[in-house]
């Protein structure tokens, strides 16, 4: 198996994990991974796909300016920018975006803040915090129509090899060493969201 093939196996099984929760809906949301570093090339979500099906045409590779590779009809993703400059400036492999309802609230919720922060929460050691007093920032950006405007603004909250930003009432990116890494970034953002809301709901029931 190339390693073309097997990035593309790995990204589409990422993809099948989160379709099941329905994190794309009106084929929101977009995945890349890492295939090259030199030159840089990476596997990014085609544009306008059904995410919840597995096709042939599901994500195509583009170079370090977010350009095809080959000659396709396919379109990149709109915020194939996005990834473009994780893989710029960091050593991750691979990024996700996706829109939910919890993160798009979440972020209106704290938006003027320009962070969502959150301590006490065993789910924020997934991003490697360990110490008991430990707080977790998710800093939350404007969301300019404009993608190189974003992609500009994003950049500037890319700091490590991995790590999480808020576009505010947009979604969410996250990014890491490889797709397990990316996902489980995901999946415990996705936790502290859903949690703190709740937690909001009770409380103003009570």
């Amino acid at each position: 198996m190339s390693l073309l093939t097997e990035r593309w196996e790995e990204l589409a099984d990422v993809k099948d994990e989160l379709a099941v929760r329905d994190w794309f809906m009106g084929t929101s949301g977009n995945l890349a991974i890492k295939v090259n570093d030199d030159p840089l090339q990476f596997l990014v979500t085609a544009s306008g796909k059904d995410k919840r099906k597995r096709t042939s045409e599901d994500f195509l590779l583009v170079d370090g300016n977010g350009k095809p590779v080959n000659e396709t009809h396919l379109k990149p993703s709109a915020e194939t920018l996005l990834h473009v400059e994780i893989y710029q400036k960091t050593s991750a492999g691979c990024s996700l975006h996706v829109h939910t309802v919890d993160n798009n609230i979440i972020s209106e919720l704290y938006g003027d803040k320009g962070e969502v922060v959150f301590a006490g929460q065993e789910l924020i050691k997934a991003f490697d915090l360990w110490d008991e007093d430990a707080v977790l920032r998710i800093p939350i950006i404007s969301n300019p129509a404009h993608i190189p405007t974003l992609a500009k603004e994003f950049s500037e909250y890319i700091q490590e090899d991995k790590g999480a930003v808020l576009i505010r009432n947009h979604g969410i990116t996250v990014w890491g060493k490889n797709a397990f890494e990316a996902k489980k970034l995901l999946e415990a953002s996705e936790f502290l969201f859903r949690y703190h809301l709740r937690l909001l709901d009770y409380k103003n029931k009570i």
